[in-house]
């Protein structure tokens, strides 16, 4: 299917509803928003504010959802009083997306909101993203990944239609290594730093880890920081915000996340980064399951491994392929 025919899709999906959208004013909610505002009956975008947010996110989703003239909410929740979001642990994702959500449908619903959606997209299925679940738990509906709309292609279109978006909405949280207690000193100082990253470097997109006295630089784009004196001044004025070394992963951030198989001779192999759940993953499959036992579920084209490597077998070409693979990963429930 054509990135058009997919925006299609979408709308059709969104087509006369009263929609609510959990809304970060990233890429993906971005699109939903744009395109329920032109097609839907009532549009109400839903923002959690947690406190963890870049600088200026509050801002950015008040100026879109006024420019695309839907109605906006804010939902302020201070996660600095969670102590267990605060010890940091591998399931903080999963249980953030579950305070959020549970809000955001709480709201919604009382308003008369009955299509409640979030932004996630067939490339967050192949990623390490526990929150999923909580997507799939509450019931949210999910347009972009029934479209089969790749980051990539929801970057293009939006790109394509001059419809702005911000490329830093992610949770300061993640910045921090799991198991290591999230403090608003640590997040303090993160705003700060990417705040200094993103003027020296003039990238839109910019992380910078946390690992206590080392933070590491991340940026989309290295042009304007390749040269001694912006380098210099990174290095010292991330100092000054508490850092003893300063250190640039050199592999540029790429959001454009899009699906490649490893496809030959009619046959496929993607190694996911989790492992499946295989008793809760049956339960979202309907039909053509041949075998299954502790290790894996085979069926007629696709093999399900519990250690998260998913096979496709007697496959006529590439295209084919991708269509089963991108059909049974909203199917599939993985561990957290």
């Amino acid at each position: 299917m054509k990135l058009y025919e997919k925006i299609v899709l979408v709308e059709n999906i969104l087509k006369d509803k009263k929609v609510a959208i959990g809304f970060s004013g990233g890429a993906d909610s971005t699109l939903i928003a744009y395109l329920a505002s032109r097609v839907s009956h009532d549009v109400l975008a839903i923002t959690i504010n947690n406190h963890l947010f870049p600088d200026n996110f509050i801002n950015h989703v008040k100026n879109m959802a006024s420019k695309f003239g839907i109605k906006h909410h804010i939902i302020d929740i201070d996660f600095y009083e969670d102590e267990d979001f605060l010890k940091n642990s591998s399931s903080r994702c999963y249980s953030c997306r579950n305070l959020m959500y549970s809000k955001i449908k709480e709201f919604a619903l009382a308003n008369g909101f009955d299509y409640v959606c979030d932004g996630n997209n067939i490339s967050d299925l192949v990623m390490d993203r526990p929150g999923i679940l909580i997507t799939y738990d509450k019931k949210f509906k999910t347009p972009l990944i029934e479209a089969r709309l790749t980051s990539k292609e929801i970057h293009e279109y939006l790109d394509k239609s001059n419809i702005t978006y911000s490329r830093s909405t992610t949770c300061l949280a993640t910045r921090i290594p799991t198991n290591t207690n999230i403090t608003k000193e640590k997040v303090k100082k993160i705003k700060k730093s990417e705040k200094i990253l993103s003027d020296i470097s003039g990238c839109e997109l910019v992380k910078v880890r946390d690992f206590n006295e080392l933070g590491v630089c991340e940026v989309n784009d290295f042009s304007k920081i390749i040269n001694t004196n912006a380098l210099n001044e990174i290095n010292d004025k991330l100092k000054l915000c508490g850092y003893e070394k300063v250190c640039l992963n050199l592999t540029p951030i790429d959001d454009n996340e899009e699906i490649i198989l490893d496809f030959d001779s009619n046959q496929f192999k993607y190694q996911l980064p989790f492992t499946v759940n295989l008793e809760n993953t049956k339960k979202h499959i309907t039909k053509n399951i041949i075998s299954e036992n502790l290790e894996q579920i085979k069926m007629q084209k696709i093999t399900i491994n519990e250690n998260g490597l998913i096979e496709g077998y007697d496959l006529k070409n590439y295209d084919e392929a991708l269509t089963e693979f991108m059909n049974i990963m909203p199917k599939i429930r993985r561990n957290i």
